[in-house]
């Protein structure tokens, strides 16, 4: 038989800008617009926490995706769902009196974001080559991220010099443009001969079979730790003023240059994993993250520390996203990839909301200051002990090279 047509890993950056679009709109045009709006930070941050969420139930809709239409299908679905809810965002009025209706959209708009995702984690697993799958992660991660620079620099641009419909409006065309894209990639076929109810009970046996394996549940209570959740990249915008960034600085770092040291960050990342081993790739990034976040804490409340502290922040995001994967994909094994990777990434996630949460509440207790150093020492605590657990779990041989 001949081999089947394989698609290039670098489509993978341009169908995943969109999603990341929809999520920069959310942690960094929102945030900056609902502060100038008389939004508190706490209340801000809990909802982009809340849209944030959906990230930790994508498993759930993973199997409806599975059984029913093809991965192109289900990319445009949404892909428009994204789009719709992305724009109604802009014709919201951005007043605490409407938080409640406000947070609901922003929830349904990261649901349709993850929606976008799920079809690309199966055109990763069957379109692309084994032995081009880690230059398509690469090109995931620093997608996402670029899109999330694309709607921080050019939707708050336009947001904060006309207004947010027409932010909203130009965000839509430029996700449409990047996803056109998946034309020219093999469509996956949906599995027609399974139901919901087998494909449930699949992924309960995995879940199980995976709980067995030491290594494997080592990596999913590690992932649900706050060891470099990268959570202040929702806030940055929204606490600009303390470190009197003006409007430029903040389209900038948090924008478009945040969007590229980020992506470039994930390629260092990836290179650190392959050089020196996922578990250093990962502990060592989270004293990085910790370290960074510190020493921003440190310095001087003035415009230079926000941006050189932004940046190298987001360069270390980027390193602890190609090292999150990583983990990932060793956890995993080969059996049901998908399932279970969706399951992982939802654990992922969670340190990602409750961190902007808690940050978010220390922030208006207290200041920047002491919101910075906690997020640095409470990831640094969790790098300490999950190292000692890795280093007992080493010793008695219970981390193998790969699980199968």
């Amino acid at each position: 038989m001949p081999p089947p047509h394989f698609s290039k890993p670098f489509y993978i950056f341009f169908l995943i800008l969109p999603s990341g679009i929809s999520t920069g709109f959310i942690t960094v045009v929102m945030p900056y617009l609902l502060t100038q709006n008389g939004f508190p930070v706490a209340l801000t941050a809990g909802i982009v926490a809340v849209g944030l969420s959906a990230n930790l139930w994508r498993f759930l809709w993973g199997p409806i995706v599975d059984i029913s239409l093809s991965s192109r299908k289900w990319y445009w679905t949404g892909l428009l769902a994204c789009t719709a809810t992305l724009l109604l965002l802009c014709f919201v009025p951005f007043t605490v009196k409407g938080a409640t209706l406000l947070t609901i959209i922003v929830f349904v708009s990261q649901v349709a974001a993850t929606i976008i995702l799920l079809p690309i984690n199966n055109i990763m697993a069957r379109a692309i080559a084994e032995n081009h799958k880690g230059k398509a992660s690469g090109f995931y991660q620093a997608g996402s991220l670029t899109g999330n620079g694309i709607a921080g620099g050019l939707g708050l641009w336009i947001a904060t010099k006309y207004n947010v419909q027409l932010a909203g409006l130009v965000l839509c065309i430029v996700s449409f443009i990047p996803a056109l894209v998946i034309m020219l990639i093999r469509d996956i076929p949906h599995n027609k001969k399974e139901t919901i109810v087998h494909e449930i009970k699949v992924m309960g046996k995995d879940i199980l079979a995976m709980l067995k394996v030491p290594a494997a549940l080592f990596v999913m209570i590690l992932v649900a730790m706050p060891i470099g959740s990268g959570a202040m990249a929702n806030l940055w915008s929204a606490v600009a003023n303390d470190w009197k960034a003006n409007l430029e600085t903040v389209l900038l770092v948090t924008g478009v240059f945040g969007g590229l040291i980020s992506a470039l960050g994930c390629i260092f990342g990836g290179f650190v994993a392959d050089r020196f081993g996922i578990w250093f790739a990962y502990l060592g990034t989270g004293v990085l993250c910790a370290v960074v976040t510190l020493i921003m804490a440190l310095m001087p409340m003035e415009q230079m520390t926000y941006i050189w502290g932004v940046l190298i922040y987001n360069f270390s995001m980027g390193m602890i996203y190609a090292a999150f994967t990583a983990v990932v994909l060793y956890a995993v094994g080969k059996k049901h990839v998908a399932t279970k990777f969706s399951l992982i990434a939802s654990l992922g996630n969670l340190p990602v909301v409750y961190v902007t949460s808690l940050n978010g509440w220390v922030h208006d207790a207290y200041n920047s200051k002491i919101m910075l150093i906690t997020e640095a020492f409470v990831g640094m605590i969790f790098v300490v002990i999950f190292y000692l657990i890795l280093k007992q779990l080493k010793r008695k041989n219970l981390i193998p090279v790969a699980i199968e």
